[in-house]
């Protein structure tokens, strides 16, 4: 029983080290009340434009071991598109895989706590043939209680700007 004892610690201690070695290289992201905020949203979720149009529906999926939230969008006249949410230090910041084929970043100013409204501010404009390109310049989400949202986003083409609020039902 003793030889078995002495075999089996060095065992254990060779299979836990890579366990404990990859949890100090990649620790656990610091608590973000406003992400999981976020995370709450996932389902999915029929919207309305702001004059009533039916609109879109939308998915949220918390992905990437809960470090992403990703909605996945299906309007009713345009091909389908990504935003992924995510932490970076004290803001949330948004890459909004558009159909027109570019990725604007939007991120918030810092934030302390869950508001239940977040303004996505832009960053940069990735996949762009040119920086003056057509994007998505802002993103407001205004989550209303836990079963509606709406989201205003502000589209800006060679320096003007369009804003379109679309607001959001939970359906499952």
């Amino acid at each position: 029983m003793l030889r078995s004892r002495i075999l089996f610690t060095p065992s254990l201690c060779l299979f836990l080290s890579p366990i404990l070695a990859a949890q100090q290289m990649h620790p656990a992201a610091p608590p973000s009340p406003a992400f999981d905020q976020l995370k709450s949203l996932a389902g999915e979720w029929e919207g309305k434009t702001s004059s009533g149009a039916a609109a879109t529906k939308v998915t949220y999926t918390v992905v990437s071991n809960g470090s992403v939230v990703m909605e996945h969008l299906l309007p009713a006249k345009e091909s389908e598109m990504i935003t992924m949410y995510s932490v970076d230090g004290d803001r949330l910041v948004v890459t909004h895989y558009c159909a027109m084929g570019n990725q604007p970043i939007m991120q918030t100013d810092p934030l302390k706590a869950a508001t239940g409204k977040y303004d996505f501010k832009f960053v940069r404009l990735g996949g762009a043939k040119s920086p003056d390109e057509a994007h998505m310049a802002a993103l407001t989400l205004t989550i209303l209680d836990k079963d509606h949202i709406t989201q205003a986003w502000t589209f800006d083409d060679h320096g003007k700007s369009m804003t379109d609020t679309f607001t959001y039902t939970r359906v499952k």
